[in-house]
């Protein structure tokens, strides 16, 4: 977590060290749930190992697949962790994870501590916005195809840990669609 902070803040070595007596760590099985629909996320966590998937019922009671989030990558509901609402989807581990977790009081602290941090929240919080504005222009202008090639391209060592059905959610097409899209690639 130190090195992405680093990686978009410039901060000294006594800033950082702020994060040691604040992280906490947390594994979770494959299959495990880290939040559930109608709960409050308060944590944003930090993938040291594993994948998570962001999922929501839809009204025909399929799961829809509207996220994943891979090693070196930050993971949460977002929108709840924000707004301290029930959140409208759940993250689930699909392969055993280990996390680094900061909770809504340690990330307080932080951006109390100073204006590299507030800094630091800003940019975290811009490059989310860009990543799901991102995803949204690619359902409007590329095809599955296209969705699946760039996803390979970006996650190459998971996408085979990842079920065929929870891929096509993700991409927006049918597992026998991407299984087509596999056999052309191929």
């Amino acid at each position: 977590m130190k090195t992405v902070f680093q990686s978009i803040q410039n901060f000294s070595g006594d800033e950082l060290s702020l994060l040691d007596d604040l992280i906490t760590f947390r594994t979770l099985k494959k299959g495990e749930l880290l939040l559930t629909e109608n709960q409050v996320c308060n944590e944003i966590v930090f993938i040291e190992k594993g994948i998570l998937r962001s999922f929501f019922v839809n009204h025909k009671g399929d799961e829809i697949t509207n996220c994943f989030a891979f090693e070196n990558e930050f993971m949460a509901s977002f929108a709840s962790f924000i707004t301290e609402e029930k959140a409208e989807e759940n993250i689930q581990a699909l392969t055993d994870t280990e996390l680094q977790v900061l909770d809504r009081k340690a990330l307080e602290k932080l951006y109390q501590s100073g204006f590299n941090w507030q800094e630091a929240g800003r940019k975290l919080t811009e490059l989310e916005f860009v990543n799901l504005h991102k995803r949204m222009v690619s359902f409007q202008k590329l095809s599955g195809a296209q969705r699946y090639e760039e996803l390979c391209k970006n996650h190459q060592k998971y996408i085979q840990l990842i079920p065929l059905q929870y891929l096509a959610s993700y991409l927006g097409i049918t597992p026998r669609h991407l299984s087509r899209i596999r056999k052309a690639i191929v």
